[in-house]
């Protein structure tokens, strides 16, 4: 075990973090009961219900059931938020809390966030992940497609539990209370709940939790087990940037090895970075990808899907990873070194395609025309002004990672304006007990 005291930074900069928000209220705890039929998941981890002709987002609940709800936000004037309290009529798919701390059975605003879904059964997790991506394509993206979540291949996952979707998670932050007790946030609000387990955790942060002890005067305490040494527990003291050397991780992908600052970006699932490489590695149509070309690997990191292509077209490909955090860019530098063509640039990605898409000459921008990008945007998506620069350089092909269904949706539909087909998509499971799902979609410029 090592323990230190240093702050945590956001985890990437220009993608997964972003500017902080204001700590939201907590629930009110006087909202008028109303007994409701909860219809549909909507995106957000929250179920739809009507009432007395008004729209109500109910947390805790699963379509089918008939619930006792209360209204803790009325301040909206087309639609209620509430939390179930009684379970009337229960969905087969209902089953205990695997969180005992969230459970329906607990006061709302005494519930341990950060396991929304817990309470229903895994395979009906991932159908209402699958309906909810199905919805947010059409609405958004213009686009009929079924789709299937599929789980973390067991292979890909030591030690996690599948089928209770528990032991994944290798990244835990737990916060600091004003009495220095410990524990996760109660959901949707920034109130400290006292636990007596992780269960989302890798067997080896369950164990290294400090969930009896005292941290007086600290932030947050930070749990992180990489897939190559010992796992830290790190004492969140403040928000400035520490002097001295950041300490570094290794994280194994099949045959490769990763560095990164222990504090960086990372994939949390214990498989997820081994199934995210597989499905960009597949998902790229060998018979458009030209090493030659001037590939590019957008949001790159520390270079894991730089590599999976990397991997799959030999040593001489030709690609460029960009990353906005530079501490991230020098490790993909460093990863990437198995590839003579590869370089890792900072800078935003969209003032890199700013430049590049006005420098470009004509050899560059006939290079650019026989790319293909692999892009993994935060989970705001890559928004209009990246997808205007991608589609005017216009690459041979797109290969998105996406962890958010809607700023999907939309970036796909952006696309379809001009003139891109969504071509192949898969789904996972990479958030099992959350409402969290990833996708991977190819779409291709049509001619």
């Amino acid at each position: 075990m090592a323990q230190t005291r240093r702050p945590r930074r956001g985890s990437r900069a220009g993608t997964r973090s972003g500017t902080p928000r204001p700590a939201p209220k907590p629930p009110a705890a006087d909202g008028p009961l109303v007994t409701l039929d909860i219809e549909r998941v909507a995106h957000g981890g929250v179920f739809v219900a009507h009432h007395e002709g008004r729209v109500v987002f109910v947390a805790d609940a699963i379509p089918g059931e008939r619930v006792v709800a209360r209204v803790v936000d009325q301040s909206k004037d087309r639609f209620w938020r509430a939390e179930t309290v009684e379970v009337l009529e229960a969905s087969p798919d209902r089953r205990p809390h695997i969180w005992a701390e969230a459970s329906v059975e607990r006061p709302p605003e005494r519930r341990a966030g950060g396991a929304e879904f817990g309470h229903i059964h895994t395979a009906r997790q991932r159908t209402l992940k699958a309906e909810v991506l199905v919805d947010a394509l059409a609405r958004f993206g213009g686009v009929e497609r079924d789709v299937v979540v599929e789980p973390v291949e067991a292979a890909l996952a030591p030690g996690v539990d599948l089928d209770a979707g528990t032991g994944w998670r290798t990244r835990v932050r737990l916060h600091v209370g004003a009495d220095g007790s410990v524990g996760p946030y109660a959901a949707r609000s920034h109130t400290v709940i006292p636990v007596a387990s992780v269960p989302l955790a890798v067997r080896a942060l369950a164990e290294l939790a400090p969930l009896a002890d005292r941290f007086a005067g600290a932030r947050a305490i930070d749990l992180v087990a990489p897939s190559v040494g010992d796992a830290a527990l790190v004492v969140v003291d403040d928000d400035r940037m520490p002097r001295g050397p950041r300490p570094t991780i290794v994280e194994r992908v099949g045959d490769r090895d990763f560095t990164l600052d222990r504090d960086g970006f990372w994939q949390v699932h214990r498989g997820a970075a081994a199934t995210l490489t597989a499905a960009v590695h597949d998902l790229v149509d060998g018979d458009r990808f030209d090493p030659r070309a001037a590939n590019h690997d957008l949001y790159g990191g520390v270079g894991l899907l730089a590599a999976a292509v990397g991997d799959r077209f030999g040593d001489t490909v030709r690609i460029t990873s960009v990353e906005a955090d530079a501490r991230a860019t020098e490790h993909a530098g460093a990863n990437l070194a198995d590839w003579v063509g590869a370089r890792a640039v900072t800078g935003r990605v969209d003032r890199y395609l700013d430049e590049l898409a006005t420098s470009a000459g004509p050899a560059d921008l006939a290079r650019l025309a026989d790319a293909t990008v692999v892009l993994d945007p935060p989970r705001s998506g890559a928004g209009r002004a990246v997808v205007d620069r991608l589609a005017e350089v216009r690459p041979r092909q797109l290969v998105y990672v996406a962890c958010d269904p809607v700023a999907l949706a939309r970036d796909v539909g952006l696309l379809r304006a001009h003139g891109y087909e969504l071509e192949a998509l898969r789904a996972f499971d990479l958030f099992p007990n959350t409402h969290h799902v990833e996708a991977v979609v190819r779409l291709r410029a049509i001619v």
